[in-house]
């Protein structure tokens, strides 16, 4: 028997209001967590790591007079980091080296008042737009468990969608909040860079494009944990300019917006017929909502931009698999790695710095062209994906791929990648399944994917609008209109 058979029709905030009013107790609600992981994970493999017995010792403390007081979540297991817990990264390497502290967001994470259950799945380093390292192996979506919940915040989209909590966390380099989010039928949003902290132990992750918010079902509780959480941490290198109460502003009318629109893809090449489809049913809500709706977009030269974006995550990766194989205490080899990572990884090592200099000041100048778009509309509106969910395994590399990567991989064969051209292919194919989120990520502008569409087949297709720099006010304000005007948060995958 269930101990609270109801906790799944509530989000954070309503939990916390029970909590609140000594309706339900933290160490009940605790339960009813744990009971819904157990009983769905077997099949998701969302979460990966499991910290029970913390989450129950804290819930019978007194708990931080926060906005969310009381009420369970998860951690994506990258970037935040618990002390005392294992953060792998998805990799075998950190699977079983536990942090020395906690991150300054998990800091203020439990400061709000959350319960942490445990950490999610996520794709080795956070590289991938599909969660199946072969460390913990693939998550899958509840909406259909054939298909991936997109990267790389995979493992805490599943939860979500399947009630285990009510929020986890997120990371977004890429599109890592917005990818899952649209795949599982949620709400998520990428704050402006420098919105929220990444020290102590990162001053900067993915050379700035990389920030941590987290996915929910509702605006509401994502808006309320930005306001508890942003802010420069100690020895931040920039930071946002100051906000706005963005719980006030989900419950506030946005006016009428000029919204510029577009499905034309700006990095890859081909979008399914049911995602403009549902671009084209989102452009008649926002006309009946009464905002102004314009096709138009941002210029951009994809291939060089791809190429650019894939260069600087090049010599990340190399960072990362570097510093994995020294905590170990190991040479790098690559049988300790996935396929994919130690590929681009062996790329970022033939690379130069005049390489990584160059597309650097690149996107940097994009950046700033794209950014004048938004001189003229104040949100833009695209898919979030170019099509609905693909089956699991679907956007892997192929087994001959594999198997050139470690063969090549075995001597160290960077500079024959390089050689061999594989770099430009592989950008193509990395944003053919994702041709818009990336670009908000080397702008920093903040965006959100919402869940206003489905498929005939029951499949979620979320939209993306994006704000000007620092204006998530905004995009709550829209979010909050069209979360009364078309509701999804009671929306449920069949059997969850």
């Amino acid at each position: 028997m269930s101990t609270f058979p109801e906790y799944s029709q509530y989000d954070g905030l309503g939990l916390a209001d029970l909590v609140r009013k000594k309706e339900i107790s933290p160490s009940e609600l605790v339960e009813s967590a744990i009971e819904r992981i157990e009983k769905f994970n077997p099949a998701l493999n969302a979460v990966i790591h499991k910290m029970y017995d913390s989450a129950r010792e804290t819930a019978k403390m007194p708990l931080p007079d926060g906005p969310f007081a009381g009420v369970p979540m998860l951690l994506k297991d990258l970037i935040a980091t618990v002390a005392g817990v294992p953060t792998s990264n998805g990799n075998k390497l950190w699977k079983n080296l536990p942090a020395g502290q906690d991150s300054e967001l998990v800091r203020r994470w439990k400061n709000a008042g959350v319960l942490l259950l445990g950490k999610t799945n996520t794709p080795e380093f956070g590289l991938t737009p599909y969660t199946e390292p072969l460390t913990f192996g693939p998550t899958r979506n509840p909406w259909d468990t054939s298909r991936i919940t997109g990267g790389s915040s995979g493992g805490s989209a599943a939860a979500v969608a399947a009630r285990m909590v009510p929020i986890a966390s997120g990371g977004d380099g890429g599109g890592s909040i917005r990818i899952p989010a649209a795949a599982c039928g949620l709400f998520g949003l990428k704050p402006t860079r420098g919105r929220t902290p990444t020290g102590p132990v990162l001053g900067e992750a993915w050379h700035g494009f990389a920030i941590e918010h987290v996915l929910t079902r509702s605006v509401r509780d994502s808006a309320a944990m930005l306001n508890a959480t942003q802010g420069a941490d100690i020895g931040a290198p920039y930071f946002a300019p100051p906000a706005a109460d963005y719980l006030e502003a989900v419950k506030q009318a946005p006016g009428r917006l000029r919204i510029a629109f577009s499905g034309q893809p700006m990095l890859g090449k081909k979008v399914s017929a049911e995602v403009l489809t549902a671009l084209e049913t989102t452009v008649k809500l926002l006309q009946d909502l009464g905002h102004e709706v314009v096709e138009a977009a941002p210029r951009l030269d994809g291939e060089a931009f791809s190429l650019a974006f894939v260069t600087i995550l090049a010599a990340e990766l190399r960072a990362d698999i570097k510093e994995a194989a020294r905590v170990a205490g190991k040479k790098i080899s690559v049988s300790d790695f996935d396929p994919s990572s130690f590929g681009l990884g062996m790329l970022g090592k033939a690379l130069s710095a005049e390489d990584y200099a160059s597309a650097a000041r690149y996107l940097q100048s994009s950046a700033r062209e794209i950014s004048r778009f938004f001189e003229s509309c104040d949100v833009l509106l695209t898919p979030t994906l170019a099509q609905p969910p693909v089956p699991v395994g679907a956007l892997q590399p192929s087994a001959s791929e594999k198997t050139l990567i470690q063969l090549i991989g075995s001597f160290d064969g960077g500079n024959l990648l390089k050689s061999l051209g594989i770099i430009k292919p592989l950008a193509a194919a990395t944003f053919e399944f994702i041709p818009w989120t990336p670009v908000f990520n080397v702008t920093g502008q903040p965006a959100m994917s919402v869940p206003l569409a489905w498929t005939e087949s029951g499949l979620p297709v979320g939209m993306h609008f994006v704000g000007r720099f620092g204006d998530e006010a905004t995009l709550f304000r829209l979010a909050g209109q069209l979360e009364q005007a078309q509701p999804w948060a009671q929306k449920t995958p069949p059997g969850f």
